[in-house]
C-alpha cells in the first residue's frame, strides 16, 4: 500500500505514527540496554569509573603535554584524595539500571535517527529525502564525537576539579554514588546534544528561524558562555580551558558556515 503523503495524512495519522515512533525507539534503546548488560563489569569497572583513577587516558595525556609545554607537573595526577560511597538502599540497582539505559540510547542513537527522518519525510522534498543516509550519518557521528569529547574532556576535567578543590583540610570529600553518576550522565548527554548543533541549525536555517546574521550578531555571547562553561568544568588553568573551549567554538563557527549555506542554496533556488 502506498505510503501516505503529508498533505493526505490527518492529525490522528501523524500521532499514530509519532507513537509508532516512540515505540520502536524504545524497543531499540531496551534492546541495547540488555546488550550492555552482558558487558556491565566492563561498563562500570573500565569505563564509567574509569575517570576517578589517576591512571586514566586523559590525565596521562595532559601530563605529558605538561612537560612538553614546559609546565613540568602542573597537570599530572597522581592521586584522587575521595571516595565514591552509596547512601541508598536501593541505589547500586537503580544506578545499574539506568546506566544500561544510558548506554542503550546511545548506542542506538542512529537507528533513533532514522525513526525520525522516517517521521519527517513526508514533508521533505524528493530531494532532500535522498539525503536520509548524509544525514543519520553525519548526525550519528557528531553526536559519538560529542559522547567522546563529554568522556575524555570534561568528565576527568571536572573530576578533577571537583576532586581537588576544598574550602579547607578538615573537610574530606566523598562523593555520594548518585551525584558522581549524574555529573557523568549530565556531561555525556551535555556535550553530544550540543555536538549536534550544526544540524540543529540546518533544520533552523531552512525553516526560516535562523539566520547566519543573527548567529554572527550574538557570536560574542555564545564565546562569552562557552567559556564561562569552560572555566566551571576545568581545573584554574588556561591550558585546560582552551581545550575545553576550542571544539565548542569549532562547532558553533560550523554552525554558522552550514547556515550560510542553507540561505546561499534558497537563493539560488528561487532564482
Amino acid at each position: 500500500m502506498a505510503q501516505k503523503t503529508l498533505g493526505e495524512m490527518s492529525f490522528l495519522d501523524h500521532l499514530e505514527e509519532l507513537r509508532w515512533l516512540l515505540v520502536r525507539s524504545t524497543t531499540a534503546v531496551i534492546i541495547m540496554a540488555c546488550v550492555t548488560y552482558f558487558i556491565s563489569d566492563y561498563l562500570f569497572d573500565t569505563i564509567i569509573f574509569g575517570p576517578t583513577r589517576p591512571t586514566f587516558f586523559t590525565y596521562r595525556y595532559f601530563c605529558e603535554l605538561s612537560h612538553q609545554l614546559g609546565f613540568a607537573e602542573s597537570i599530572c595526577i597522581t592521586e584522587m584524595p575521595f571516595i565514591i560511597q552509596n547512601t541508598e538502599m536501593e541505589g547500586q540497582v537503580n544506578i545499574f539500571v539506568w546506566m544500561c539505559i544510558l548506554a542503550g540510547f546511545i548506542l542506538s542513537f542512529p537507528y533513533i535517527l532514522w525513526e525520525v527522518w522516517k517521521f519527517i519525510g513526508p514533508a521533505l522534498y524528493e530531494k532532500e529525502k535522498k539525503n536520509a543516509r548524509v544525514f543519520i550519518f553525519t548526525s550519528s557521528l557528531l553526536f559519538f564525537l560529542g559522547v567522546l569529547f563529554g568522556y575524555y574532556v570534561v568528565i576527568p576535567m571536572s573530576v578533577n576539579f571537583v576532586a581537588t578543590f576544598t574550602v579547607s583540610d578538615v573537610v574530606k570529600n566523598q562523593f555520594t554514588l548518585d551525584s558522581y553518576i549524574g555529573m557523568v550522565k549530565t556531561s555525556i548527554l551535555a556535550s553530544g546534544l550540543f555536538f549536534e548543533l550544526p544540524i540543529i541549525i540546518y533544520f533552523l536555517t531552512k525553516l526560516g528561524l535562523v539566520t547566519p546574521e543573527f548567529l554572527r550578531k550574538y557570536w560574542k555571547y555564545a564565546v562569552v558562555i562557552i567559556l564561562i562553561v569552560a572555566a566551571i568544568v576545568t581545573p584554574p588553568d588556561v591550558v585546560s580551558q582552551t581545550i575545553v573551549a576550542i571544539p565548542m567554538l569549532i562547532i558553533y563557527e560550523v554552525s554558522i558556515l552550514i547556515s550560510k549555506i542553507v540561505v546561499l542554496n534558497k537563493k539560488k533556488e528561487n532564482v
